[in-house]
This record gives structure tokens, C-alpha cells and sequence, in this order.
């Protein structure tokens, strides 16, 4: 019974670091955080960007092992969500802004010239979306 869990425990670690490590050479590789500080102006602050995506990760890997459970009213709740909200998008903005995403995706659906539609059209595609499973799945 000991092996077994010697194991599970040397399996969980090693699976969390290659995934971590995956997750590091994705966001170093590909410059996002310099980037996403370009974009923001906020240059002096690149280390509060570096813990905030280190101290994040370690609180999703936390919460989806423990499943917390906060029980605080819903009106409390939205300072969290939207701040998560904003830190992701931030995040995949600066991803799309490092990939030459939009560009890229403008060229091939022939909006070449209206790229402020397309972009349009994906934050209300993410927010109609965002509240339909919040409506539908959480509050069900």
C-alpha cells in the first residue's frame, strides 16, 4: 500500500512540473509578460506581473486540489472576478499581440481594413458567452 502511494505522490510531482515548466517556456518563449507591459506602460513593474502569473498559478493549482469553498455573498465575490477577468484578458492580449494574431485572422476572413469589427466581435463574443455560463451552468 505504501508503494502504491510513493507512486501517486512521485507521478503528481512530476506531471506538475513538466506542466509547469511547459507553462514557463510558453510565457518565456514567446515574451508575453515584457510584452504585455509594453503594452500597458508599465515597464517598472514587470516583476509584480512575474509573481502575480506565479502567484496565480499556484492558486489554481491550490484551489483545484482543495475544491475551497469561500461562502461569501455574491456582491463580494465581483471585485474578485472581475479583477481575474481583467488579468486574464490582459494576458491573452498580450498573447494575440505577440502571435500577430488579429492581423493574421483579418488577412483570412478579408477584413483587412476593419480590424476594430473583428476585434468587436470577439469581447462581445466573450462576454455574451461569459454570461450564458454563468446564467445557465452556475446558477442553475
Amino acid at each position: 500500500m505504501t508503494i502504491k502511494i510513493i507512486i501517486i505522490i512521485f507521478l503528481g510531482l512530476a506531471s506538475g512540473l513538466s506542466v509547469g515548466s511547459g507553462f514557463v517556456a510558453f510565457l518565456t518563449v514567446l515574451g508575453i509578460i515584457p510584452r504585455l507591459t509594453q503594452l500597458t506602460k508599465t515597464m517598472k513593474m514587470i516583476q509584480s506581473y512575474e509573481w502575480a502569473v506565479v502567484i496565480g498559478a499556484l492558486a489554481g493549482v491550490w484551489a483545484s486540489l482543495r475544491d475551497p469553498s469561500l461562502n461569501m455573498s455574491a456582491y463580494f465575490l465581483i471585485p474578485f472576478g472581475l479583477t481575474g477577468g481583467v488579468f486574464i484578458g490582459m494576458l491573452a492580449a498580450g498573447l494575440t499581440e505577440a502571435l500577430n494574431v488579429f492581423p493574421i485572422l483579418a488577412k483570412r476572413i478579408r477584413l483587412d481594413g476593419e480590424i476594430v469589427i473583428l476585434i468587436m466581435a470577439i469581447v462581445f463574443g466573450k462576454i455574451f458567452g461569459s454570461i450564458f455560463q454563468w446564467i445557465y451552468f452556475v446558477h442553475r
